[in-house]
C-alpha cells in the first residue's frame, strides 16, 4: 500500500506540473470561510480537486475543491481552497493524500488555516491564534500502516512539528500591523458534530485553546516528509457551553469572510520571510 501511495502521489503532482508553469515552493491550506484568499492570486491556475488524479474531493460547505497555483506578494503559491475531511468518509491517509502531492510537486513548507472553535477565555470571535501545538483526540493516523521510507521514517518526530520560527516571522509581523495574534493549543475531534460542553470541558483541563476537525492528519503527514508548518486559526465561534449560545455552520463561514482583511495582510507580510527559507 506504501508503494502505491507513493506512485499515486507522483501521477496527481506530475498532472498539475502539466496544468501550470509555476513550481511553488511553497503550499497554502485555506479552511472554512477562508477560501477567497484565492481570489487575491495573480497568474493564477485553477485545478479542481476532481480533476486531479487520486485527490480526494472536498463536500464540505465552505470548502471549493480547488487547487489554485499563482503569486501573491511576488511569492508563487500552491493554495487548496478547502481540504478533505475524515468526516467526510476518508481514512486519515485520504484526508491527507494532497500533502504527499504538494510534496511530490515540490512544495517545501506548508501554511494550514482552519476554522476553530475557541476554548480559551481570551479569545473572542475573529481572534487569529499560531497553533504551538496540538493534542489529537481523531481516533487515528495517517501514518497507519506500512512506512514508506521515500517519504519519511517509521517513527518521526513531532516535539517542533509548528515551526518555532514561522511563529515568530507571523508574531512579528502581526505586532507590526497591530494585529492581535494569539498562540495556542488545538484540540483535533473527527467530528462531524460540534462537541458538549462537557467535552469542551475536558479539553480545556487537558490544556486545549482550540478545538476543531481538520490540520492534525495534514501536520502529520507534513512533518512525516520534513515539511515547515505554520497554522492559523482563525476562531469563528467560542465552543459549546462557553458563551450560552448553539452553534452553526453559517456563523463560522460569516466569521471568517469578517477576517479576511487582516488574514489577507497577515499573510502578506509573512509569506516573504517564509519563501525566503525554501
Amino acid at each position: 500500500m506504501s508503494e502505491e501511495i507513493f506512485r499515486a502521489a507522483d501521477q496527481a503532482a506530475a498532472m498539475i506540473a502539466e496544468r501550470s508553469v509555476l513550481r511553488p515552493k511553497i503550499a497554502v491550506v485555506l479552511g472554512s470561510g477562508l477560501g477567497d484568499f484565492a481570489q487575491e492570486l495573480r497568474n493564477e491556475t485553477v485545478i479542481p480537486y476532481s480533476e486531479v488524479p487520486n485527490f480526494p474531493v472536498s463536500t464540505a460547505i465552505g470548502h471549493a475543491g480547488n487547487l489554485v497555483i499563482g503569486e501573491f506578494a511576488n511569492v508563487p503559491l500552491a493554495v487548496m481552497q478547502g481540504r478533505a475531511h475524515y468526516y467526510e468518509g476518508n481514512s486519515f491517509a485520504k484526508a491527507a493524500f494532497p500533502m504527499r502531492v504538494l510534496h511530490r510537486f515540490g512544495v517545501k513548507a506548508v501554511v494550514l488555516t482552519n476554522a476553530a472553535g475557541g476554548i480559551n477565555s481570551d479569545y473572542g470571535r475573529g481572534a487569529l491564534v499560531a497553533i504551538r501545538d496540538h493534542i489529537n483526540l481523531m481516533g487515528g493516523s495517517p501514518l497507519i500502516g506500512p512506512n514508506e521510507d521515500r517519504f519519511g521514517p517509521r517513527f518521526p518526530d513531532m516535539t517542533y512539528a509548528y515551526d518555532r520560527a514561522y511563529r515568530k516571522l507571523a508574531i512579528d509581523a502581526a505586532k507590526m500591523l497591530d494585529i492581535s495574534l494569539y498562540e495556542g493549543v488545538y484540540a483535533a475531534m473527527h467530528g462531524p458534530s460540534y462537541e458538549t460542553p462537557a467535552e469542551i470541558q475536558m479539553l480545556a483541563r487537558m490544556g486545549a485553546d482550540l478545538v476543531g476537525m481538520s490540520t492534525v492528519p495534514e501536520v502529520i503527514v507534513a512533518r512525516h516528509m520534513d515539511m515547515r508548518v505554520l497554522a492559523i486559526s482563525c476562531v469563528t465561534n467560542m465552543a459549546a457551553g462557553l458563551s450560552g449560545e448553539t452553534i452553526n455552520h453559517e456563523e463560522v463561514l460569516e466569521t471568517g469572510k469578517r477576517v479576511k482583511g487582516k488574514f489577507l495582510a497577515l499573510l502578506r507580510a509573512v509569506l516573504p520571510g517564509i519563501a525566503a527559507t525554501v
